[in-house]
């Protein structure tokens, strides 16, 4: 986004939209993804809002996805590379919901600020995010999907506003950290992190992010796509994250996260154990619990070779008819 164009989103309404339209000599195309952008306020702080919808129709239901450490919201949901398909909120527009994504503070379009924009802070935003979602859409209670960090950013998120998350999912999850290889060599580095609120990124760094775990689970250009992509950015990224996930876990209680529960884990990903997510997994207390492992990913799913997979796992939790329960007089529905 160019500067003049920031400042006049800024300067206007809190919540007002910008969309962004089909070109006038072009005829409506009731299949094309709209996109919209949004200002979220959280105590003085602007966010990043967007949205993407067809063009026409009702959406079946809305998805919210969560970001990572080093990614902004757009980067790592909607990715447009010239002969594939890597946008996650295309793929979901055209199976009819209503996606929504966000910059975290410190991240991509969000406002900068001398905080290191950690988990906790990451659930902040999102509470300040549903108040546009809420006055765009006329619903306060919907589906939340996070990566990574982005994973326990949104389920401190459905721990602390419950009344907003219908349905979780969570990809590259982590709960205790006990045993991670990732998290092992990322504590090697904690005094640097904890040094300052924000950490170098380079174009080496995104590459190694789709080999760190596994080679062959990404296409090998797509490291040198993402860093020209963040980099517009800038070169550095906040550190809350790395901190938090090296010192402060768990920071989710399994036990109130009350709405049903998707966990995906892929393959390769070092983040976490297998042990660490099970006992997560049987805590949770609503029956309906999903843990799906899957085969050819690594640690970003979603930009693997193979995400049609995870899209097939997410799509089908989504979608899930809702239950219905035999009662001596009549069947009751549940969402």
């Amino acid at each position: 986004m160019n500067e003049p164009r920031r400042n006049a989103l800024l300067a206007g309404l809190g919540l007002a939209a910008a969309p962004v339209l089909p070109r006038a000599e072009e005829a409506p195309d009731t299949h094309r993804a709209v996109a919209e952008e949004y200002w979220a306020d959280k105590q003085g702080v602007k966010l990043w809002v967007y949205r993407k919808r067809a063009f026409e129709g009702r959406p079946r239901a809305q998805l919210f996805l969560v970001h990572g450490s080093s990614y902004s919201g757009k980067t790592m949901y909607d990715l447009q590379v010239p002969g594939r398909d890597y946008s996650m909120m295309d793929h979901f527009v055209r199976l009819g919901y209503d996606v929504w994504t966000m910059d975290h503070e410190g991240y991509g379009h969000s406002q900068r600020t001398s905080g290191n924009s950690d988990v906790q802070g990451g659930a902040d935003d999102l509470a300040a995010a549903m108040k546009v979602v809420e006055k765009a859409t006329g619903s306060a209670r919907l589906a939340f999907f996070g990566q990574s960090s982005g994973a326990l950013r949104a389920a401190r998120f459905a721990n602390q506003h419950p009344e907003h998350v219908e349905r979780l999912a969570l990809d590259a999850f982590v709960w205790t950290g006990k045993g991670s290889p990732t998290l092992a060599e990322r504590a090697k580095r904690l005094p640097e992190y904890q040094a300052s609120n924000r950490r170098k990124v380079s174009a080496e760094f995104y590459g190694s992010i789709f080999t760190r775990d596994h080679s062959g689970a990404a296409e090998p250009m797509l490291g040198d796509i993402v860093a020209k992509e963040e980099m517009q950015y800038g070169d550095t990224v906040p550190t809350g994250t790395y901190v938090d996930m090296t010192t402060k876990l768990p920071l989710v209680d399994p036990e109130k996260v009350l709405c049903p529960v998707l966990i995906c884990r892929a393959e390769h990903d070092g983040i976490a154990t297998d042990e660490d997510i099970l006992a997560f997994w049987a805590k949770l207390p609503n029956p309906d619990k999903q843990l799906v492992k899957i085969g050819g990913l690594a640690h970003t799913a979603i930009l693997g070779v193979n995400r049609g997979r995870f899209y097939h796992a997410l799509e089908s939790f989504l979608a899930m008819p809702a239950r219905i329960d035999l009662g001596k007089d009549r069947a009751t529905a549940h969402g």
